[in-house]
């Protein structure tokens, strides 16, 4: 009976937000298990791909590139010093290699997203991805709540408040969310700023696979990553209907979701008390040190 339910839960969960469909996962997973495990496992790495892949056709390569002219420099600077920062703090706090990737990765690019398109990559195991993804989705939540009211206190314009929501905050979801709270100009500013920052998920996916080449074993190649930047060209180059572009894009989310939940339903009690809260330390500690460096910056624009 149990199983005939948690089919349906899984098949509900691509039609609720990203983070309630991994929460759910990881709370049937604690209390009562999950009886098709190596389904779940299956379903989640190929579902996450596609899903990534589908992503691709809502991304405009000459919107991206042009409104990252400005400040393209400083989006290098960053992302390169998060997952610097990323791996020393991580081995400080005895982090796996893969957790403290993945957390960084999340951090320094577009939280769920870069971590839905790395982990496959690295071969990360549910309990991995799974605390990676939740300490994204927790800073998320926060950052979406206090932004606004920081930017506000603080006097930021619209275009500072915009362009440090991009850089600090994950997702692009809360990205758009913490701008369209400020203001219009704040949203627009947001949105393609954290766009630019959404491609850097096809270099590090590239370097990522010779970063964690196993010795010995041939480099797996990303398939799925040539595939999101052909559909990103398609996108901007052909002419495809706004419809169906918004459609798959709306179809990728929902897939992602679903496989989140799969992600979550995968994890265990014993990995959670073996890592503990170290994940969330590494998140909140990178979290602050991009929000306090980008806001010093933003604030002299």
């Amino acid at each position: 009976m149990y199983k005939i339910i948690f089919i349906i839960l899984a098949a509900a969960s691509a039609f609720i937000p990203a983070t309630f469909a991994l929460l759910l996962g990881i709370v049937l997973a604690i209390t009562f298990g999950n009886p098709i495990q190596t389904l779940s496992k299956k379903a989640s790495k190929y579902l996450l791909q596609i899903s990534v892949v589908g992503l691709g056709f809502g991304m405009n390569l000459h919107s991206a590139i042009e409104s990252g002219k400005s400040g393209m420099m400083f989006t290098v600077i960053s992302v390169i010093g998060v997952m610097l920062l990323g791996v020393v703090i991580g081995k400080a706090f005895k982090l796996s290699k893969n957790n403290s990737y993945l957390i960084s990765t999340g951090t320094a690019i577009c939280g769920g997203s870069a971590i839905a398109a790395i982990s496959p990559i690295i071969d990360a195991d549910d309990d991995e991805t799974s605390l990676s993804l939740a300490t994204i989705f927790v800073l998320n939540a926060v950052a979406l709540l206090v932004f606004p009211s920081i930017g506000r206190l603080i006097g930021l314009s619209q275009e500072q408040f915009g362009t440090w929501a991009a850089i600090a905050i994950h997702d692009t979801s809360s990205v758009v969310g913490a701008g369209a709270a400020y203001g219009e100009e704040a949203l627009k500013t947001a949105t393609t700023v954290k766009l630019t920052r959404a491609l850097w998920i096809i270099p590090m996916a590239i370097a990522t696979t010779f970063i964690f080449r196993k010795k010995g074993k041939k480099i797996s190649v990303p398939w799925f990553i040539f595939l999101f930047i052909a559909a990103m060209l398609a996108n901007t180059w052909l002419d495809i209907p706004e419809r169906l572009s918004a459609g798959i894009v709306s179809g990728a989310k929902h897939g992602l979701s679903a496989s989140l939940f799969f992600i979550g339903s995968g994890i265990s009690i014993n990995s959670i008390k073996e890592v503990g809260l170290r994940p969330f330390a590494l998140g909140i500690a990178l979290w602050i040190i991009i929000s306090l460096s980008s806001l010093a910056v933003v604030s002299f624009m």
